[in-house]
């Protein structure tokens, strides 16, 4: 039964892997936001985390490109904190954080909430890992995640996210060397399905 589950996360990881070439290799890169989750052209594998600056939960400037370079990275995108199937990825991270911090990675999640919203996820869910604000969409963009989300709430995410631009990221996992190229990478338009958080781990102990 061991060796069945260990075969079968083994194959989740080549399959994921797999997906995302096909899917880097049909769409391309572009640093624009698309009309829809659908059309998106991510940053792909062997390409690097853009250089942009961010804002941490206690309203400070956060240097992405600074922070992967210390050390290898877990960098997430998420929706928001309104967002249940964020929230329920970001708990199930959790889980499995002091694995990754053994193993000497950090877990970075950008999401488009505001420093007041992110404090309030940290507290809820009991988070004790790095949230960081993209409300301007600037690192979302940048990676080739950003679309319009027409039929998303418009109130409810301006309200999270303090400005009336309605863009999102679509959910997205990358694994970050401290050169800040991307090693592995997990990106799925339908939000309802996110990297496992076991098959992170068995990629990033691969990584290593």
């Amino acid at each position: 039964m061991h060796y069945i589950k260990l075969l079968n996360l083994g194959l989740a990881v080549l399959f994921i892997v797999a997906a995302g070439q096909v899917y880097g290799t049909s769409q391309g890169y572009k640093a624009s936001v698309a009309e829809s989750a659908d059309d998106i052209c991510p940053i792909l594998v062997g390409e690097a985390v853009p250089d942009v600056h961010l804002t941490t939960a206690q309203g400070e400037a956060f240097d992405l490109t600074a922070a992967v370079a210390q050390q290898p990275t877990l960098l997430i995108f998420y929706r928001g904190g309104w967002c249940p199937f964020c929230n329920m990825h970001l708990s199930e991270l959790q889980t499995v954080r002091a694995d990754l911090l053994d193993m000497g990675y950090q877990i970075i999640a950008i999401s488009m909430d505001r420093p007041a919203k992110l404090r309030e996820s940290l507290q809820e869910h009991d988070l004790e890992y790095t949230l960081l604000s993209d409300s301007a969409a600037v690192a979302a963009t940048a990676s080739g995640l950003a679309f319009r989300a027409a039929g998303s709430n418009p109130q409810r995410l301006e309200s999270w996210s303090g400005e009336d631009h309605h863009i999102l990221p679509v959910p997205a996992a990358f694994l970050v060397g401290t050169d800040g190229v991307i090693k592995f990478s997990y990106i799925n338009p339908n939000y309802k399905v996110r990297a496992n958080p076991e098959v992170i781990k068995a990629a990033a102990r691969a990584e290593l």
